[in-house]
């Protein structure tokens, strides 16, 4: 999904890359940077912001940034007909608890989920545990020291009702499917972020509703959680845009046949535009099927607007490894635009990784390099990556 809003919006995000680019160091809240003011009907957080700061609840513990599960809270709370949410993964308990508390009133709620993270940790037996990847053990171990509130290692029903997230939505008999609802074994990754409340509030962002992309590693005090970004907007129509988008998945709900629609079975959908106050915003949802060309794609999408960058373009993104927005970045750069990008550790230097064309270097994968991989002519210096706390990732999706 791209969405290309309000002006307000950008200059949040050159706040954003002037924090991650070490432009100033901020040690406590009295050095906190000036925030910008919120525009009215698009309102923009960071969790790793340097203008704010707030008192985190699990770890008792005051950081900078913006606390994304309390904005995420704060809107459900305000539902007086249907909450809709489509996630990857919900592990946040707070926002479990809202919902239940929405449903039981008599609000409309409906979640839809990525298989792979649709089934409570506390239902996961000891031998499904031992058969896990690391990664799922690590996570596991986690949850269970999340989940130990009175921490005497032991879990007992009463805490997994307050602190399992999926458990708080089962035993709530809130509505829920994951991408499994259309028959197949899954669409491989149900990626979607976004939340719709009244057919009016529309919150899309970069996190998955987990402590790891919103404060932080439970047993890691100084970590931040991954660099994330949330948006808040008021808008009727584009809720309505949303809405459709999540109908085509939900299908006819809960137990029904299988017509919910996930992945590439998706049919076309191209962008569209609404007006907010005086300004346009575009949205496209993702994915396209391969057999559509290029320029129907969300990164068509995004591909036009940085070929009309007159002055500048930066980055700061999990992955970057579409060659073709690398040809036209290249193209911009070569009229004098300044281009900037910060690219997650993990996948900066990866051989398929776009950093390294803009850089001018060519890395090869067991001795082969991509057939279209293309260095640029005049390679630029400015493509880097962040310092971030230990376990936390850069998982942004921003270009402007």
């Amino acid at each position: 999904m791209s969405i290309f809003p309000h002006q307000r919006y950008f200059y949040y995000i050159f706040l954003l890359i002037f924090t991650l680019f070490g432009c100033q160091k901020v040690k406590s809240s009295n050095q906190r940077l000036a925030p910008l003011p919120q525009d009215p009907l698009i309102q923009v957080y960071f969790n790793h912001s340097q203008s704010s700061e707030y008192q985190e609840v699990y770890r008792q513990q005051t950081r900078l940034g913006d606390d994304l599960e309390t904005q995420i809270v704060d809107v459900i709370s305000q539902a007086t007909s249907t909450v809709d949410i489509a996630v990857q993964e919900l592990r946040l308990p707070k926002i479990s608890q809202v919902l239940a508390a929405k449903h039981k009133s008599g609000v409309k709620v409906r979640l839809i989920l990525e298989n792979n993270y649709s089934r409570p940790w506390s239902n996961f037996t000891s031998a499904e545990i031992q058969k896990l990847a690391k990664r799922e053990q690590d996570r596991y171990q986690e949850f269970r020291k999340f989940v130990d509130i009175n921490q005497d290692d032991k879990i007992t029903p009463e805490e997994i009702s307050q602190r399992d997230a999926l458990a708080i939505i089962q035993n709530a008999k809130i509505p829920w499917i994951d991408d499994t609802a259309d028959g197949s074994k899954g669409s491989s990754l149900m990626h979607h972020k976004f939340v719709i409340v009244d057919n009016r509030f529309v919150i899309v962002t970069s996190a998955n509703f987990t402590l790891s992309d919103t404060s932080g590693d439970f047993t890691n005090p100084s970590s931040l959680g991954n660099a994330n970004n949330l948006l808040k907007i008021d808008s009727p129509e584009l809720a309505t845009l949303f809405t459709e988008e999540f109908n085509m998945m939900w299908g006819d709900g809960v137990g029904g046949k299988p017509d919910s629609i996930f992945g590439v079975k998706k049919p076309l959908r191209l962008p569209k535009q609404i007006t907010l106050a005086n300004t346009k915003i575009t949205v496209h949802f993702s994915p396209t099927s391969a057999t559509q060309i290029w320029s129907n794609t969300s990164n068509g999408l995004i591909g036009k607007t940085l070929d009309t960058a007159t002055k500048s373009v930066d980055m700061a993104l999990f992955v970057f490894s579409d060659q073709l927005l690398a040809n036209i970045l290249e193209k911009r750069h070569d009229q004098n635009v300044q281009i900037r990008a910060l690219i997650e550790p993990q996948f900066a230097y990866r051989f398929y990784s776009e950093a390294l064309d803009m850089m001018g270097i060519a890395v090869s994968d067991n001795c082969k390099y991509e057939i279209d991989n293309r260095l640029w002519k005049n390679p630029i210096s400015t493509v880097g990556v962040p310092i971030l706390p230990k376990g936390d990732f850069l998982h942004h999706k921003l270009k402007l």
